[in-house]
């Protein structure tokens, strides 16, 4: 019973990753000060509209530190300017832990040229970096 059980959730798990796979943006977040992934940070996902930014989706980090699937579903991903905002100050404040930056709002341009977009935040308390992921 313990290998269907098992089976199951092989199954369940490649199709969440497929699924997760379709959708053209993802995020990580990673603590530097402990090595680990960041689960419970809460992100927002804006489009640039104008001289105004327009909400698209919000999500929380899961376990892992991450967002597989941070994209409207049935949307599409136009070019354009976007930003992800990540409320890294209530999650270190969660951990009674002092910070300087009470959010990380990274904007970047989809040109179209790939399909997926991934943004990897790397945090501490008084200091971050993120990259162009794949």
């Amino acid at each position: 019973m313990k290998m269907k059980s098992f089976a199951a959730a092989l199954i369940l798990s490649g199709i969440a990753q497929l699924a997760a796979a379709a959708n053209p943006l993802s995020v990580h977040v990673l603590n530097l000060q402990d090595g680990l992934p960041s689960a419970q940070v809460d992100v927002t996902l804006e489009k640039q509209a104008g001289k105004q930014w327009v909400a698209l989706a919000s999500g929380t980090t899961n376990a892992d530190g991450r967002i597989p699937a941070l994209f409207p579903e049935g949307e599409r991903f136009d070019k354009g300017i976007y930003r992800v905002t990540f409320k890294t100050g209530a999650w270190f404040a969660a951990r009674k832990t002092d910070s300087f930056f009470p959010e990380v709002p990274v904007v970047f341009v989809v040109d179209g040229k790939v399909a997926h977009y991934h943004i990897p935040l790397l945090i501490s308390p008084f200091g971050f970096s993120t990259y162009r992921g794949n």
